[in-house]
Order: structure tokens, then sequence, then C-alpha cells
């Protein structure tokens, strides 16, 4: 069957431009605005690819899959906020750029028909220029959606470091059929239960094409020259950091053996430290396969490794002290160790232990000091301290320093928001801090909704000062500071009338002004009503959810309305924080495709984002999910009929992936729906026997929970209409495009409607403008059918 495609006040939406994304460069004098393609068409996503160790690589650029192309860049320069659009070969797609120290030059890469090329541009002058004769590739260099993916500026800003292609332009494997051989895998005594990954290697011959489209040369470039200097042997080079003194390399490289369980993380690998001119100087790890992590933990070994920005060539990176496994018992879970130079023969010595499990830590401007976070998984706790590191040979302290921030990880109002950063010509960040004091933006979650902010911390005397806060009839993010001072904002506003856009703002809120002037993609959505819904759940939770009213409605006047209810369910420990509000009504709605709220402009209510908490012990939370989801969407419906607003007659559920499994559930074990749609879901939870979502335990432990949790043990019982949506090569964990088709089955062998649609060459999120167009076409297809709005509303 052909692409369907629905109506054209729906295809002008789905055409419109998208916001560019935005990158406030060092210093804040400059901006790089990077355009993109919401929505490609699908003959890019049809281009020859290979799934390989947990990539999709395209074998003639030597490139991870272009799912979205970006497709120019332009700078703007700040305050005056003049933009010049940079002149770039046609069509071209291009990466984030990086910028350099100075803050005014950045790199970027643009794909070409013989592999990735590199540009140079100055934000100044808003004029670039390609690095003559580079080549670089990104399969193992990161997403080239980030910045610093295979190229990246040097800490001086005198040359670039890169992953360079080997050979000559061009000299990249074509094409290639699947190798024509047996799969062979086998199990002796290891213990491999991780998720149920996708795209992995399964052959020789796999390994093969893995290491020869993935391998790289580390390069150092002139920019202006392109004079190149390698510094080392062709290889599987994730990524390199230069140490903040710039004379030496942190190097991350995998290497063989590879595995067929795994994806290339868990492959064996080595982290290594050259001098700058890429002599070896030390092994830091030699790790070999990491196929055996227990269920939600860590590797064994050194793991996180990067550099101590307060000293000059000081590293840190943590092992687990718990054989990885959160389950064993131990008094701290992880150490946190320090290697400092001279490199060579220096030794490593413990410079901190860590009670839960670490998460990462944050640079002081003072040497030696550190934020760290850690993760109590028993109690859903995040708790964050300011630590002095041991120096090599001296007692690690014992995880006691002062703490900054302590509170449940699911407490969104007691949020004290996140660090504003730094960031670094290779993509690493670190915290922005003037003399003792850092700055802290969030959402800013409270029963009213979000109203982000912006604060200073004193670590000193543990004072906050509110510095910005979203006023209460728009949607303001600070997204960080310009002109080199403290004063003056660069913020994100947005209003439900007003579409997003850049403005300056003093830190008063005084002089503002717009740098931007992006337009409405869809002014027939003015007059859209959108609130906040809240009520109570049978068990006194308090439930939200975000309501979608077609503009002008009146339910006196109108009469009740069919209503979409899309969700996905969310784990709390505790009622209380699982009843917090989220989100905010002062957003501009921008309709993208994933979303429901297209649903409005056919004449329907929705509620988006409705939430559907499971509480409970981490432990054994999901013993009674079926119970909570169904209560939650009857209270849902029963607050709407009871406004006058839903027919609860003509109700259908929705959701994706997660949502999709608690779609199916709701209509195998409840008849509140009269139609459902569930998009990219599974359903079958043996078929991920060793935990899935946050579920802890796996099939074997608890049989009896993995079977009342899959819709597909009931499907005799799904009486309302499904509509089954699947990409047909969904990469992501789980949701393998099976499940999909063996619900469908199962519902069809039982008499019951169902309608699977599988999207060609989609993943788990779906891309093309085809794909989408055709999903909204069956979606609206589908809800007109069996709810029957096209009828208008039912009397009051």
């Amino acid at each position: 069957m052909p692409y369907r495609t629905p109506d054209s006040d729906i295809v002008s939406i789905i055409d419109a431009p998208p916001t560019p994304l935005t990158l406030l460069a060092p210093g804040g004098h400059f901006l790089a605005l990077v355009r993109y393609e919401a929505y490609p068409p699908v003959a890019e996503l049809a281009r020859p690819h290979l799934s390989l160790a947990g990539y999709r690589i395209d074998p003639v650029t030597g490139s991870r899959q272009r799912t979205r192309r970006l497709t120019g860049l332009s700078v703007v320069a700040l305050p005056d906020g003049a933009e010049q659009q940079l002149a770039l070969p046609e069509r071209a797609s291009v990466s984030v750029p990086s910028f350099a120290p100075d803050g005014r030059r950045f790199v970027f890469t643009v794909d070409e028909s013989d592999g990735i090329g590199v540009w140079v541009g100055d934000a100044a002058t808003g004029a670039a220029t390609q690095v003559p004769g580079l080549r670089v590739r990104d399969v193992l260099g990161g997403d080239p959606t980030s910045p610093g993916a295979a190229v990246h500026w040097s800490r001086d800003g005198a040359s670039l470091l890169a992953l360079g292609a080997p050979g000559a332009p061009g000299a990249v494997a074509g094409p290639r059929g699947p190798a024509i051989e047996p799969r062979e895998e086998e199990s002796s005594g290891k213990r491999s239960q991780m998720a149920t990954y996708q795209d992995l290697l399964r052959n020789s011959s796999d390994e093969d094409a893995f290491e020869e489209l993935a391998t790289t040369i580390p390069l150092r470039v002139d920019p202006a020259s392109g004079a190149v200097k390698e510094l080392g042997p062709p290889g599987l080079y994730q990524h390199l950091h230069e140490s903040p003194d710039g004379a030496h390399l942190l190097v991350h490289r995998l290497q063989r053996p590879f595995s067929f369980r795994v994806p290339a993380a868990y492959f064996a690998r080595r982290v290594e430290l050259w001098s700058a001119d890429g002599g070896l100087e030390q092994v830091i790890a030699d790790l070999p396969v990491s196929d055996e992590v227990p269920r939600q933990g860590v590797p064994t070994g050194p793991r996180g490794a990067g550099w101590l920005e307060s000293e000059p060539a000081s590293l840190l990176w943590s092992e687990a002290l718990d054989g990885g496994d959160p389950l064993a018992e131990a008094a701290h879970r992880d150490q946190v160790m320090k290697l400092t130079a001279p490199f060579g023969s220096a030794t490593a010595a413990a410079a901190l232990l860590v009670e839960h499990r670490y998460l990462g830590w944050l640079d002081l401007a003072e040497p030696g000091r550190i934020l760290v976070t850690e993760h109590d998984r028993d109690r859903r706790w995040l708790t964050s301290r300011l630590h002095e590191v041991a120096g090599s040979g001296a007692e690690a302290p014992d995880g006691q320093g002062r703490v900054i921030f302590d509170r449940s990880a699911d407490d969104a109002y007691a949020d004290p928001g996140s660090p504003v950063m730094r960031l670094h010509p290779d993509g690493t960040r670190t915290l922005l801090q003037d003399g003792q004091a850092i700055y802290l933006r969030g959402d800013g979650a409270g029963p009213d909704g979000d109203r982000p902010f912006l604060d200073r911390l004193d670590l000193v005397s543990g004072e906050t000062a509110r510095l910005y806060r979203s006023p209460a009839d728009a949607y303001e993010v600070v997204l960080g500071f310009t002109g080199g001072g403290r004063e003056q904002l660069l913020i994100w506003r947005e209003s439900p009338a007003q579409p997003p856009n850049l403005h300056l703002t003093g830190l008063d809120g005084a002089g503002t002004r717009p740098v931007t002037s992006w337009p409405d993609p869809h002014p027939q959505l003015t007059g859209l009503d959108k609130r906040l819904l809240t009520h109570d759940r049978e068990d006194g939770v308090q439930l939200t959810g975000m309501l979608y009213l077609p503009p002008g409605y009146d339910p006196g006047r109108d009469g009740r309305l069919p209503l979409v209810l899309w969700a996905y369910p969310l784990d709390y420990g505790d009622a209380a924080t699982a009843g917090q509000v989220r989100g905010s009504t002062q957003r501009f709605t921008r309709l993208q495709a994933s979303e429901p709220a297209w649903f409005v402009l056919r004449g329907y209510a929705v509620l988006a984002s409705a939430t559907m908490p499971v509480i409970g012990d981490p432990e054994t939370m999901n013993d009674t999910y079926v119970a909570q989801i169904s209560a939650a969407a009857a209270a849902h419906i029963r607050a709407l009929a009871d406004e006058g607003i839903a027919d609860p007659s003509r109700v259908a559920v929705g959701g994706h992936s997660y949502g999709a499994f608690m779609t199916a559930n709701l209509l195998a074990h409840t008849d509140l729906f009269a139609a459902g749609i569930a998009r990219s879901g599974a359903y079958n939870r043996t078929l991920t026997p060793f935990g899935f979502q946050t579920e802890r335990r796996s099939f074997w432990e608890v049989p009896k929970v993995y079977d009342q949790m899959s819709p597909f043990r009931y499907a005799d019982q799904i009486t309302a209409p499904i509509l089954l949506i699947h990409g047909e090569r969904d990469a992501n964990s789980g949701t393998f495009p099976i499940q999909s088709e063996r619900l469908f089955q199962a519902i069809q062998g039982n008499g019951g409607t169902a309608r699977l649609v599988t999207l060609p060459h989609e993943s788990h999120g779906y891309a093309a403008r085809e794909s989408v167009l055709h999903m909204l076409a069956e979606q609206f297809g589908w809800l007109d059918r069996w709810l029957a709005a096209r009828d208008g509303p039912s009397a009051p």
C-alpha cells in the first residue's frame, strides 16, 4: 500500500520550518544557529547502511546513519543581533559547531559524497572555509548533533584534534550484502543478564566490517593550511581529550575481542595517556568485554576517566568496590581514583570513597575540589557533596564531604536546578564559577506549573540568591550570560500565543529586547485552549494532565467531546512526589509529529501527559502496576466527564513505547476505552526477561509479575479496537518489531479488532516525512472510525 497523507492543514504544519538549534559561544559575544530538516524524505533513511555493534553505519561516507539532516549554519553577533548565514555547498548536511577558546572561531563538518569534510568559520565575519584534504569519521567519535563529535579545537585554539579517515578521500567501503555463513554463539558459565540489545554483530564478517568502518587515525591539524600530524596508528578511537595544560592526551579506544551479546560501548577497551605529540605515556585501563554487568549495575574497572580541570594534568576516574552489583553489600560502592603528572610510572591512589553509586563530578576552580553526586538506589535519593580529593599517596576521604544538595530523585519541587556549565572545545563541560559562587538553572516546578529560574549559590555560606525567574504569563529559560559579564542574559521566551524566540535581558528583567523573530508555524492554533488539569485517584494520589480543547469550545454550548488520553507511566517511591505538577500551561504549543495534541484539530479533547504513577517499594512496585494504571485512567476520565467535557463512551487511550505497553494493558484489563493507539511498544515481557524499564527482578524471580504485566497474555480480553504502529528497524532495547507483530496475530486469532502498521526504514521514533504523515493519517482515520468525532459533540 502507498503512504497515506492527512489533510493539507496537517501537512502544512509538518512542513513548517522548525525552530533552529541554539549554541552560545564561550564569552557570550556570538551565537550559532543550526537549522535542520525536521522530517527528511524516507529516501534518506533508505540509504544503504550496516547494523553493526549497536550502530547504524553509512558505508559510503563512513559515518553514523543520519536520521535528521542539519541543513545550515548562521551566526549572530551579540548584543546587536545581526545574523549572517554561512555560504555552504548546496544541500549541505552539517554538524553542530565546536567553538574555539576565543569564542569567535568554530569548526564543523559537512557530509560529502566521498566522506565527511571539515570546515572552519569565523563568527565575526560569517566566513567559512574548508580545511583542505581532511576527512574524518564519526562512527565512534560521538553524535554529530553534539559539539566536538569527530573534530574539535585544542586547548590553546592553535590546532584541531580530529579522528581522521584512513586513506585518500573516498576510500570507504562500498555497500555490501549480508555474509552468507552460519551464525554461531556459545554460552558456558557466563551470567549475561543485560538488556536485549539490537543491531549487534552477528558473525566474523560483521566484526571485520565494523573494524574497517570505525577505524580512524588520531590527527593534529593546522586549521589554516590543513597540515596534518598523525598522533598514533589507525585504531578504533572514541575520544581524544587534551589535558588543561595541553601537554597530554587522554585517549579512549576499543579493541578486539568484540562481542555478539552487547554493543560497542561494552567491547574490550583501553584508556591511555599520551604526550601531546602522540607518544604513549601510561595505560590507565585495559578492560575485557563487559557482558556480565549485573542488572542495573556498572562494569568493573576504571570508568568515566576525565581531566581534573582545576589542575594542569591530573586524571580522575571511578571504580566499583561492590563488583558493580547494586545488590551486593558494601560500605562504599565506588571509589574515585586520582593520577597526577608526571606520567609513565605514576601510581594512582584512591582520592575519595563514595557510599552509594557515583554519578560523576564537576570541577571547582580551586585545585583538588570537586562536586560529587551519588545515587542511593534503595531510597531513590540524590546527594551532591563538596569534596577535597586526596593527592597520590594520601589517605582517601570516607565520602563525608559537605552536603550541597540532598533530595529525593522524584521530588521536582525540591530540585535546586543544575549547575550552569562552561563548554570546552572538546565538548566537555565544567562549572561556571565566580569566586565561591556557582550558578543553578532549573525548571522551577511548583503547584501552578513550571517557572524556570536562575540562581547564584555561595558554596561557603550555602546561601542561594534568585537572579531570574520566568514571569507567570510566559515561559522563559536562561541560556547563558552574554557580553563577557554577569549582567545580561540570553533567554528563550515563549508563551501560549507567542512562538519561541531569543531575547536579551538584564538580571532585573529590564531592557528586554528580541534577538530573533521566528514566526508562528501554525497560526490556526492561536486560539487553542490549554489547561492544567488536577484531580485525585481513588487512593488520594493527585493526578495531573495537560488538557487541550478546540479553539472557542464551550461545554455548556457545544456539549461533550470525544477524548484522547495520552500517557507514559512513571515510577515513584511515594505518593507526595508522584502527585507533583510538572510542565507549564505557558509554553507555546508547537505540534511535533509524535504528540497527541493534533486531535484537537479534528474536534477531540486531548489529555496529554496524563500522569499514570506507579508507586511503591522500588523492588516490588510493579506487583500492582495494572491496578494502579487502571485506577489512574478511570480517575482521568471521571474528572473530565464530571466537568461536562468528555463523553465517557467515546474515549481513546494512546501512548508510545512504555506508553504503548500501558495502552495495551488498559485495553486488556478495563472497559474504559472505545479504541487505542499503541506505537513501538513491548507487549510480551518474557522477551525482556532480565528486567525492563525500572523493573529490577528477572522473569525467573517473579514469573507471575511478568505474566500479569504482559498484555500479550491477555490478548483474548482486548476487545476494543487497537491500532499498532511500529518502526520496521526499531533499534530500542526490548521493543523488537516482533512485539507488535505477535500481539496483532494474538488479537486476530482471538477474533479481536486490530490494525498493524509497519513503517519502512524507521526505528523507535519515526523520522521521515512520509512516515509521520502516514502515522498521522492512520491515527486520525482510526479514531474517526471508532469514536465518530466527525459527527460532532454529543448533547450536554
